[in-house]
């Protein structure tokens, strides 16, 4: 009697997208590809926030995304308590929706912000953590805090703690918004603290659900691995919530075997897209929210954008970081300075040329002549 062979189908590969197919990918999600007809707080929101370490940035990110953008646009949303500036994605400043604020806040509460908190647990010996959020609570909400004035509160019921660790901590603990006029353009004011709820009005304390928060992620930067969301939020152990949505996502692999996941009906323009210039502010989340940059980044680039602790302005080309630029604003005129990383050509400088302007008219001061130069 012949013996019946059985047989495994072998499963198919994941297909793999080249670094140009993930730019374009990236750039579309990011609404660099061709400018978006979305509000600014509609644009907040797909984006998942904007990086707002300085107060201008979220305005050059907005200019360089966005159709009609103003950025008067963003400040009334700002002063209409429709977005908020926000300490939250790795412990650092971003402008987020009221929506988003607090969720997100709650969501990055385990990551970077709590490891930050544990950096200064050594100032903090004899401090209970529960009566200082109780207490900033208090006196923050019964008006705009500096942060200074909120330190010396708190050292009148700890004098013997680490003034910086203080507030470090109340920073940590309570999710707390920095108030307008911070962050408004041209009429920025100094840091002034209130908590989230009492800004936004709402009482809402749960933390925004991971796996609504993955496919967000995806939607504003994917394809992308399980490494470069949780180098995006500062979290770690994101796999399980990827892997409860691995039925509903599709599966690459990037030139190196990365595993990458995405949206099924998310965009995934062809690598030879035509991708503008555009001018970036400095920490623009396109540039950090990749464990890989590369996609973005040029190997040979990844020191270029930084010196010291200081984040240059960028600007893409032809999809890929190409350089820095640097703006000097007085009363008398605007100087855009622009310098590229590699000879860029004819072409290349006519098109940046015509990026800069645009941005200039957009962002420069009214009734003050702008002036734009290549470095040598």
């Amino acid at each position: 009697m012949a013996s019946k062979k059985t047989t495994k189908t072998a499963k198919a590969a994941p297909p793999v997208l080249s670094t140009r197919a993930l730019n374009r990918a990236t750039l579309d999600r990011q609404l660099l590809l061709r400018p978006a007809p979305l509000t600014a707080e509609q644009a907040v929101h797909h984006l998942v926030g904007l990086q707002a370490q300085n107060t201008k940035p979220p305005y050059y990110a907005l200019a360089a995304r966005l159709d009609g953008f103003r950025p008067e646009d963003l400040s009334a949303a700002m002063e209409e308590r429709r977005v908020a500036r926000i300490v939250s994605l790795r412990s650092t400043v971003h402008t987020h929706t009221a929506v988003d604020a607090g969720p997100l806040r709650r969501f990055v509460q385990e990551g970077a912000i709590d490891r930050e908190l544990r950096m200064f647990r050594k100032g903090l010996v004899g401090v209970d953590l529960d009566r200082l959020v109780a207490l900033t609570a208090d006196y923050v909400d019964e008006r705009p805090r500096t942060p200074k004035e909120l330190r010396e509160h708190l050292l009148q019921e700890w004098p013997d703690a680490d003034p910086q660790a203080l507030t470090i901590a109340a920073r940590c603990l309570l999710p707390m918004v920095q108030v307008t006029p911070r962050g408004l353009w041209r009429r920025s004011g100094q840091v002034a603290l209130t908590s989230a709820t009492h800004w936004f009005r709402s009482e809402r304390n749960e933390p925004a659900d991971p796996d609504e928060t993955v496919l967000r992620y995806l939607g504003a930067f994917g394809p992308a691995s399980v490494k470069d969301m949780q180098t995006w939020c500062g979290l770690t152990r994101l796999r399980p919530a990827f892997e409860r949505l691995r039925p509903g996502l599709l599966v690459f692999r990037d030139e190196h075997g990365t595993e990458l996941f995405d949206l099924p009906d998310a965009p995934r323009p062809d690598e030879d897209t035509p991708a503008p210039a555009r001018f970036l502010p400095e920490f623009d989340n396109l540039l950090l929210s990749h464990a890989d940059r590369t996609r973005v980044v040029p190997v040979e680039h990844r020191t270029r954008t930084w010196t010291g602790n200081q984040a240059h302005r960028t600007f893409l080309l032809d999809g890929f970081l190409a350089g820095i630029w640097h703006l000097e604003e007085d009363k008398e005129r605007t100087i855009m300075t622009i310098d590229a990383f590699a000879p860029i050509g004819r072409a290349g400088r006519a098109e940046l040329t015509a990026e800069a302007e645009r941005t200039l008219r957009l962002l420069g001061p009214e009734d003050v002549p702008y002036e734009i130069r290549y470095a040598e």
